[in-house]
């Protein structure tokens, strides 16, 4: 081994080959898996010089060899990690900035140098994003050895910490191009950027020492049950007692810091420990999942109790995979910190790992490389397309699949929406649902009506497969899915259930004005969420092992419990099952607040979603003073996806909450419901959305645009859509977010903007003797009243675009720092988000949009009910191009949408006639903007619909991505209402 600084180079004999190998800086597991291709690419006699950051003792302690070189060079900076389990996106991004951005031509420079000087044979990366680029630089090949690639990674962060960043994706899937090939571990994420995959087996290193060896070692005889506390380099911080571990089990502890102390039944291992040989010594594992931990424990059939990571998309493919081969089970973060260990340890022991698949990968990686060099091809550009279509990005993590374009996916890798129930029916050539007939015959219906939604009977279908596969005594056979098993055992199938449904919404028009006050038209969507609950005194409640355990625990009895299963969890890396005693919402006789609600779930971000649904139930408390005395089970399913801006959160809250109210007896009237759900994700959720979408996905109705004045919530009617017209919502595969910075800065600039105006106006009324204004004499054409009326605007939609134009808009500023307005203006009188003083705020396009959109939508209506023609479709059309354009001044635009915008705009200008079979006509970023989804308008004719799949194709050939095209329409939760349903006697 030898070991080179960046200015002691060492030049390999030219006998055999030389490959530089550079090596990420996220974590051990790269650098493990690395050393064993290093391993047997050495063996085969060549030089192989290794570029890392991480410790040389992961290196020598499984290759001694003259012919290995470790170059102590770091050239990213991987995820930042505020600790084990929590990754700070915006840290990443700007850590990567600063670390493989600034100094990129620096870096380009030094490297080209270093390989020339070196004469590399070839480039292997896993997975620096610049190696790639240095080797093109050089003139040399280079190969990546990877389960992810950095861009899908930092996607995900982009969108949600700093969209300011986001160069920095198209600069890492630039630099991966320059790869021949991409070597691919099981585990895989979707990455794109590659041209052509080659996959291999699982790489894992090789066991030193037998399970009988390293106990002799230890010390630890047979009767002692052994666990590894194994969370990579960073676990100094954990408080471990000795009451964590049940009688009879010791741990094995990674990573402990030299002056840590530990209980007596915790055992402090050497920082250089070998950790193959010693999980195999063990019962299981406790850890977080990285692919090196979760391939060592399927190759050697260690049970594996994971607690998730904050924000790393990576995770949730492994533990596709780790579950797939029933190897892993899930512990919730709050039990792992408060030592609740042993349900899951004694369920650990119960596992039987059936992972029976190859784990030389390291010694094919080699051989590969090896031959590549020679000049043996592997790849085939045949596969190089439908390779890259089936690695599509969408939604950041989420793959968006079509049945019949699952081919050559393994099936650990598409388990999890394979249970999902997303399809609820199956459309026939000629537009028509296959509806089966039994889906209501399992179950009696005591109240309400299915109203013919095939999605509706669906839901009922599968939760009498839930029942079925519980009676039969055979979850672990049939349902594969993990929610499924839980979700089995959530209900007493012979008590009522009540059921509801809430659908998303389509933004037509009004869009972000809803803050400010704006008219706006919204269109239910067919996709909703469904939910089941059923409510049980505390002592018949079916609780989940770990719950039940922790009610024992406190010595109280048994008391009121909630229990929630998600469906979806696998498509979205959050923890599938959530549960918590509903005393925590107390605080003595008073609920607790929203700002503790919002403390409670941001403490584990895998179950922060559960605030959308548990906060549903403390707003009823806080709101309606209502009490809940016994325990509550809920199954929440959604076919509305995530991220594409169609109010997915909103359909879940209104769903959650209507359940909770129709099982409890609650009246509630689908506003005043709807403006409780705006409650839950304003103060709990801390979302600074307006009401728009919870209303219309709880007053809308099928087919129907729902009319609404956001002041605050009106409802004034409901507008038929003309039969002529159509609109459709089609999914750019960029992850929206109305909790991002872009929206949330845009909502503070609109009100600051109204700050502004009102001061202003105030400025010119006749008392005022600011001399910043026109003088009080020059009043009499615009009228006193006028200006009083404008110095206490409560809502900025209520100034005219004329007004705006005339006395204001040279007024306020572009731009203004958060401390220079704090400091003039004291307050933005906005309760739902917070002045950054150290940052910079656009003023004047987030002020000028909700002005004009008010018009826009005022228009837009009157329009829908005009003369039947084309320059009535073409007007409604220029409005939504006017509304797209001014969001994108807002900074709420993106590439994506603004692409697909330009596709529907070549076909509207590149139609041949304006006749009957004119086409589509406008179209517009919707909801909170920066990607998710892009509402059109058109003719509603075949030519239509043909064009809107002409665009889907065209927007894949140039992304990759085939959009999710949304069209139909559906009834609120307030037409629907709820059902009561029991299991038949008949059923068994």
């Amino acid at each position: 081994m030898r070991i080179e600084s960046d200015g002691d180079l060492v030049t390999a004999s030219r006998n055999h080959l030389v490959f530089a190998y550079y090596v990420t800086g996220h974590g051990f597991g790269h650098a493990t898996r690395v050393v064993e291709v290093v391993r047997h690419l050495i063996n085969a006699g060549h030089d192989v010089h290794v570029v890392t950051g991480a410790p040389d003792y992961v290196f020598t302690s499984a290759v001694q060899s003259p012919r290995l070189f470790i170059r102590k060079v770091l050239l990213d900076c991987g995820a930042v990690q505020a600790d084990a389990l929590t990754v700070d996106r915006l840290a990443s991004l700007e850590k990567y900035k600063e670390t493989a951005v600034v100094p990129r031509e620096s870096i380009l420079a030094t490297e080209t140098e270093w390989l020339h000087s070196i004469k590399a044979d070839l480039v292997v990366s896993d997975v620096v994003p610049v190696a790639c680029r240095a080797a093109a630089d050089a003139g040399i090949r280079s190969v990546c050895v990877t389960n992810f690639s950095w861009d899908f990674i930092y996607a995900e962060y982009v969108m949600a910490a700093g969209i300011h960043h986001r160069s920095i994706v198209w600069q890492i899937a630039e630099d991966y191009s320059h790869c021949e090939f991409l070597i691919r571990l099981p585990g895989y994420c979707p990455m794109p950027a590659f041209r052509d995959v080659i996959d291999v087996p699982l790489v894992v290193r090789r066991l030193h020492k037998s399970r009988k060896e390293v106990r002799e070692e230890l010390g630890i005889g047979e009767d002692v049950k052994l666990v590894i506390f194994n969370f990579g380099g960073q676990p100094a911080g954990w408080k471990l007692q000795e009451h964590y571990l049940p009688s009879g089990w010791l741990c094995l502890v990674c990573g402990a810091s030299q002056d840590q102390e530990l209980p007596p039944n915790f055992i402090k291992l050497a920082r250089d420990v070998y950790t193959p040989d010693i999980m195999i010594a063990c019962d299981c594992m406790l850890g977080k999942i990285g692919y090196g931990t979760v391939s060592e424990a399927l190759a050697y059939k260690l049970p594996f109790i994971f607690v998730r990571r904050d924000y790393f998309n990576e995770e949730s493919f492994l533990r596709n995979m780790l579950e797939y081969y029933q190897g892993g089970v899930e512990m919730i973060r709050r039990d792992l910190l408060t030592g609740h260990w042993a349900p899951y340890l004694e369920h650990a022991t119960t596992l039987r790992p059936c992972y029976d698949g190859s784990i030389n990968g390291g010694e094919v990686a080699a051989r590969i490389l090896q031959d590549s060099v020679a000049g043996k091809n592997y790849v085939s550009d045949k596969l190089s397309g439908p390779r890259r279509l089936r690695d599509a990005i969408v939604l950041g993590y989420q793959l968006q699949r079509a049945p019949g374009r699952d081919i050559s996916i393994p099936e650990w890798y598409i388990n999890a929406q394979s249970e999902l129930g997303l399809r609820t029916s199956v459309e026939l050539k000629d537009g028509t649902a296959l509806i089966q007939s039994s889906s209501t015959e399992d179950f009696e219906i005591l109240h309400g009506d299915i109203q013919g939604l095939s999605d509706t009977m669906a839901f009922l279908k599968s939760l009498a497969r839930l029942n079925a596969a519980r009676d039969s005594g055979k979850t672990a056979d049939l349902l594969q899915v993990r929610e499924r098993k839980a979700a089995a055992k959530l209900f007493n199938w012979e008590e009522e259930i009540f059921v509801t449904r809430a659908p998303g919404r389509l933004d037509v028009m009004g869009g972000i004005a809803d803050y400010s006050g704006s008219l706006v038209l919204q269109m239910p969507i067919r996709e909703a969420c469904h939910v089941a609950i059923q409510v049980t005194h505390p002592s018949k409640q079916r609780l989940w092992k770990h719950a039940l355990a922790r009610q024992e625990a406190k010595g109280q009895g048994r008391t009121p419990v909630l229990q929630i299963v998600s469906y979806g969890s696998e498509l979205s890396n959050r923890s599938p099952t959530f549960d918590m005693d509903l005393s925590d919402f107390m605080d003595g006789e008073n609920p607790i607040s929203y700002a503790a609600a919002r403390e409670y779930f941001a403490k584990d971000s895998t179950q922060r979603w559960a605030a959308y649904i548990a906060g549903t139930i403390l707003v009823l408390m806080a709101e309606l003073g209502v009490r809940f005395e016994n325990g509550i089970s809920m199954l929440v399913s959604s076919a509305v996806p995530e991220g594409k801006g169609v109010s997915s959160s909103a359909s879940v809250e209104v769903a959650s909450m209507s359940a909770i109210a129709a099982a409890h007896g609650i009246t509630i009237s689908p506003r005043d419901l709807a403006l409780l759900c705006q409650k839950v994700e304003n103060h709990i959720v801390g979302a600074p959305c307006g009401v728009m979408d919870q209303m219309a996905s709880s007053c809308g109705e099928a087919n129907k645009l729902l009319v609404m004045l956001c002041q605050p919530a009106e409802v004034l009617g409901l507008v038929d859509i003309p039969g002529h017209i159509r609109f459709w919502g089609i999914d750019s595969g960029i992850r929206h977010s109305i909790g991002g910075a872009d929206y949330g800065s845009v909502r503070i600039g609109a009100f600051m903007g109204r700050k502004m105006i009102k001061t202003i106006a105030a400025s010119m009324l006749p008392q005022s003797s600011d001399a910043d204004y026109v003088h009080p004499s020059d009043l009499e054409d615009d009228g006193v009243e006028l200006f009083e009326a404008e110095s206490s605007l409560d809502y900025l939609c209520n100034l005219s675009p004329h007004r705006y134009e005339a006395l204001y808009a040279k007024m306020i500023p572009e731009t203004i720092h958060g401390d220079e307005f704090l400091e003039k203006y004291a307050d933005h009188c906005d309760s739902v988000t917070v002045i950054d003083p150290k940052r910079s705020y656009g003023v004047q396009a987030p002020a000028r949009h909700p002005i004009y959109e008010n018009f826009r939508v005022h228009a837009f209506k009157a329009l829908l009910t005009s003369i039947v023609s084309d320059e009535q479709l073409s007007a409604l059309g220029e409005l939504l191009y006017q509304c797209h354009y001014s969001y994108s001044a807002c900074g709420l635009g993106s590439d994506a949408t603004d692409r697909l915008v330009r596709l529907v705009q070549e076909m509207h200008h590149g139609k041949k006639d304006n006749q009957e079979d004119g086409t589509l006509y406008g179209a517009k970023i919707t909801g909170g903007g920066s990607g998710g989804t892009v509402c059109v308008i058109g003719r509603n004719s075949l030519k239509s619909s043909q064009q809107i799949i002409e665009i889907q194709k065209r927007y894949e050939r140039a992304t990759g991505y085939l959009p999710f095209v949304f069209e139909g329409s559906s009834p609120g939760a307030g037409k629907f209402g709820y059902l009561k349903i029991r299991r038949r006697s008949s059923v068994n």
